[in-house]
């Protein structure tokens, strides 16, 4: 396999790939956008994080999940919650009429803090819940559907139609999740600014360095026995199956593991962008995290965090240059590049690389030639 081969596609990614990509995030795109399009860049990232997580959950696991914006949503409102708790002190705020009740809950006649919501005011446990909670739903999704052997299209619709329910509920209880409009007005962490410029750098890059360190733990699963034994999975479950593995446990783990790293990125996305609402919870944003996966390539990596930046961008673009067909636009960019290239755009170095590789050697040879037919000449 060549260098340009191991640094973009294969089965996992090399560690050269991932250094390249870690230069093009912490020093290339810092130093190329302004504050407003790196903020933009810094959102497209939190969506890095669901893309991710889908690569090693149905790339290599097999386990299409169309419900991956629950566990983004679920890490989101969790450091929400934080935030908003901390914007309803009353030193931060003058039109609060309860202390200490966010203002939709005083808006719907709530005087007390719910139960739970109290656990938020403190940040070791926020912290603790973006990292845990994902992942403990998805152990209950995982548990009560692949013990039962409920796979393919039955777990896409079953999670799509958790996503519906979620936000059905988020919605409905607008005393206590802040309704269709979610949680908004976050400003400070812990008495620091999050809107401020300096503030949107340093989250950023806080950003770029947890999903370098994510990409990692995908490398570090994908090259482990764990690894080979998902993949076959994947291809022959019954064989894996007959071998004496329990392939609902490993289903378990790797959608528990995909749902952890969105989570992270959910979090990442509230406090980049300030806010959080059921519209990055449901059917929607679920398919939109696919497409990524599937753009970028469900076999790579680094594929899926590029997929999540380059149709995330797209996206922003067609939309600011036609409003009325950038929904359009956007699905025609996906069919295509699913029909063209069924495993991403990360296959397009597998594919035509070698080509051009083969075609170096020729070149090589023939300047080789005439220098020596140069050379012989008296």
């Amino acid at each position: 396999m060549t260098l340009i081969n191991r640094l973009f596609t294969g089965r996992h990614a090399s560690l050269g790939g991932i250094a390249l990509l870690a230069l093009i995030l912490i020093v290339v795109m810092p130093m190329a956008l302004d504050l407003y399009r790196l903020n933009l860049a810094g959102r497209y990232l939190t969506y890095a994080f669901v893309a991710l997580g889908l690569v090693l959950c149905w790339g290599y696991g097999g386990i299409l999940s169309l419900g991956q914006g629950i566990f983004f949503g679920v890490g989101g409102y969790a450091m929400a919650m934080f935030l908003k708790l901390e914007a309803s002190d009353p030193e931060s705020t003058s039109i609060q009429t309860t202390p200490g009740i966010p203002d939709f809950m005083d808006w719907n006649r709530i005087t007390e803090l719910p139960w739970f919501w109290v656990p938020f005011e403190s940040l070791t446990f926020t912290i603790l819940a973006v990292l845990t909670l994902p992942a403990a739903f998805a152990f209950v999704i995982g548990y009560a559907m692949f013990k039962r052997r409920v796979s393919g299209v039955y777990f896409a619709i079953i999670t799509q139609a958790l996503a519906v329910v979620l936000t059905i509920l988020i919605v409905g209880q607008q005393g206590y999740t802040g309704g269709i409009n979610g949680i908004t007005d976050l400003r400070t962490l812990k008495g620091w600014d999050i809107r401020d410029d300096s503030s949107q750098y340093l989250l950023y890059y806080l950003n770029a360095v947890l999903l370098i360190g994510c990409v990692l733990i995908g490398r570090w699963v994908l090259s482990s026995k764990y690894g080979r034994i998902l993949t076959a999975l994947r291809d022959r479950e019954d064989r894996v199956r007959f071998s004496g593995y329990d392939v609902a446990n490993f289903k378990i783990f790797i959608f528990c593991l995909a749902a952890f790293m969105s989570g992270i990125g959910g979090a990442m996305f509230t406090l980049q962008v300030g806010f959080m609402s059921p519209s990055f919870v449901g059917i929607v944003p679920s398919i939109e995290f696919v497409i990524f996966a599937a753009v970028g390539g469900r076999l790579s990596l680094l594929g899926g965090v590029y997929g999540a930046l380059l149709v995330s961008y797209a996206k922003t673009l067609f939309a600011e240059a036609y409003p009325q067909l950038w929904q359009v636009m956007i699905g025609t960019v996906f069919i295509l590049v699913v029909l063209i290239l069924p495993y991403g755009l990360a296959s397009v170095v597998d594919r035509y690389w070698p080509l051009l590789r083969s075609r170096l050697p020729l070149a090589r040879r023939s300047s080789a030639s005439s220098s020596s037919t140069t050379e012989s000449r008296p």
